[in-house]
């Protein structure tokens, strides 16, 4: 399953052909059909594969820390791939979102499922920041996971359009910086 995730991953769904993923996958064609069914059917176990592995990556991140503000960091600063291929081809999930949007159900329901234990995961760790006075108490709890899942599409995009990494860094802290809680003015 890796090599077809890898395949859809670089190529998106549109531009992988059967004979593409037959060669990655060292199969012929009719064994993959047999094992997958068709093109469409792989792509859905690929891409759920790779969302239940990333979502978890993203959620120990996430909880990595006793600190909302720490763990939110780590989120961000973890989708920002050290190596540079890898970091260029940005979140095969936001670009399969790119690719379909919402035309396709199935795949929207698909993200829509994955994403819902990372979305209410962020949901507990802003409330849990709001209330320790970490982060600033007029951020709406839901509205700061939606910011934060916004943020690292965003990251994902610019990672896959060539920005450096320096730049995705310093956007990452940037947007924890908006969340802090600031002192009264005095």
């Amino acid at each position: 399953m890796n090599e077809a995730i890898k395949v859809f991953w670089i190529k998106g769904y549109a531009g992988t052909s059967t004979d593409d993923l037959r060669k990655a996958m060292g199969l012929g064609r009719q064994s993959l059909y047999n094992a997958f069914g068709d093109k469409r059917q792989l792509y859905l176990e690929a891409l759920s594969a790779y969302l239940r592995r990333t979502i978890s990556t993203h959620l120990d991140r996430l909880s990595s820390s006793s600190s909302p503000l720490a763990g939110i960091r780590a989120l961000l600063l973890g989708v920002i791939a050290e190596d540079q291929f890898e970091r260029e081809l940005g979140c095969l999930g936001v670009a399969s979102a790119s690719e379909f949007g919402t035309r396709d159900h199935e795949l929207a329901q698909l993200q829509s499922k994955a994403g819902a234990a990372l979305s209410a995961r962020l949901i507990e760790r802003v409330g849990e920041g709001t209330a320790s006075g970490e982060i600033d108490p007029q951020v709406n709890a839901e509205d700061g996971a939606f910011f934060i899942q916004m943020t690292m599409n965003g990251l994902q995009l610019a990672a896959r359009a060539g920005a450096p990494v320096n730049v995705l860094r310093t956007m990452a802290d940037f947007a924890v910086e908006r969340l802090q809680a600031r002192l009264a003015a005095e």
